[in-house]
């Protein structure tokens, strides 16, 4: 199993930018497609980007230009630039790991970190 821990949220101002980070421990997180999700206060859980083990990127539509998701091998990190926030992009956000390739569906990711909050403001 993969541990994984988020970190980077905070408060922004609508238009700006962060960048979120998934340290892993325990196994390597080129071994696993691995994806950022979101959930904001009622609402489920929703998909926003992923890499796979090959490092092919694909996002949600609703974060397309926006987002970009990344891997580094060396520090066994994955991390999600956030460009262009809007107050409707805050949600806390989780990062996971996933044995299916492409998958966008959060029950076929096995292993979760606790989160980040991210607050937009307008």
């Amino acid at each position: 199993q993969v541990q994984l821990v988020e970190s980077g949220g905070g408060l922004v101002q609508a238009g700006g930018s962060l960048r979120l980070s998934c340290a892993a421990s325990g196994r390597t997180v080129s071994s696993y497609t691995m994806g950022w999700f979101r959930q904001a206060p009622g609402k489920e859980r929703e998909f926003v980007a992923g890499i796979t083990s090959g490092g092919s990127t694909y996002y949600a539509d609703s974060v397309k230009g926006r987002f970009t998701i990344s891997r580094d091998n060396a520090k066994n990190t994955i991390y999600l630039q956030v460009n262009s926030l809007k107050p409707e992009d805050t949600a806390v956000f989780y990062c996971a790991a996933s044995s299916w390739s492409h998958t966008r569906s959060v029950t076929n990711y096995h292993s979760w970190g606790q989160g980040t909050q991210v607050t937009v403001s307008s």
